[in-house]
Parts: C-alpha cells; structure tokens; sequence
C-alpha cells in the first residue's frame, strides 16, 4: 500500500485522524519533523482512537531520511498550484503521496525536490483554501487503494 508523507504537520488531531487511515487502510505514514506536537497529546490520542498499534506510522528528523526510506518510490506532491488532478494518475503500491502542513501547504522547495515525479491536486471549488489536512489523505489513499482493487481489504462491517 501507499506511503503517505506529513511534512512538518502542525495539528494533532489531523495526524491522529491520519493514523486512524493507516490502520483501516494498510498505508504507511512517515511524520517529517518538525512536528507542531507531540505523541503525548490528547488530541492525537483521541482522533487515532486506538489504532495507533494497528498503524505502520515513521517519524523522520527531515525530507531527505524519509525518502531514503522509499528509495524506488515515485513521490506526488498534494498542491492546489498545478493543474494535474490526483484523479489522473495510475498509482502503484509504493507510490509517495507527499501533503504539507495544514496552515501553508508545502513549500516551493519541497515541491521543486528531484525526487517529486508530480504535482498534484484534488479539485475544489474556486474561492476555497484547502482541505482538512485528514480528508485530503484519505481522498488520495482510497484512490490508490481503489486502483489496486482495494487489495487486503475484508467485507463490509
């Protein structure tokens, strides 16, 4: 399943809700620090409810240690500045989708790194900011995982 990168996340409850994703999902989070957190809070806590053992989830001192950490992997950078909609790539199961900390989005060089294959976007109505951090992952994992046929996934609950 996919890698999902939190660059520099700032809000707790979003990297819990992210972690509650990795669990039901399969993917993988890797946290890039600076962290707006830490493990200990509430907020974390309650939105991860208690999947946080059933959850693949990396912290990672910086940008450079967590991509030597998918060394093969093509990695997609999540902006509303292209035109490229996430809808429009064929995802492989070691793919990187990249999203930047909920009050900025990622920064140029994030986004200018040799290793991002693409920008990428979800569509919104015009006039709106962003997503919900949380939302945003979930919307592109569930269209990788979709794409690989939903694989590992049981029956209905």
């Amino acid at each position: 399943m996919v890698h999902v990168f939190f660059h520099e996340p700032r809000i707790a409850g979003n990297t819990g809700s992210a972690i509650r994703l990795a669990a039901v999902t399969g993917c993988r989070l890797h946290l890039i620090e600076p962290l707006g957190f830490d493990f200990e809070d509430a907020k974390l806590r309650r939105a991860g409810l208690d999947y946080h053992d059933l959850a693949t989830t990396l912290v990672h001192p910086d940008l450079e240690t967590a991509l030597d950490a998918v060394p093969g992997s093509r990695v997609f950078a999540f902006t509303s500045h292209t035109d490229v909609s996430f809808a429009d790539i064929e995802y492989r199961e070691d793919d990187v989708l990249l999203f930047g900390a909920e009050p900025t989005g990622l920064p140029e060089e994030v986004m200018d790194h040799p290793r991002v294959t693409a920008r990428v976007r979800i569509p919104m109505l015009p006039a709106r900011r962003s997503l919900n951090l949380a939302n945003a992952a979930s919307i592109a994992v569930y269209e990788a995982w979709r794409q690989q046929g939903f694989a590992g996934a049981g029956g209905a609950n």
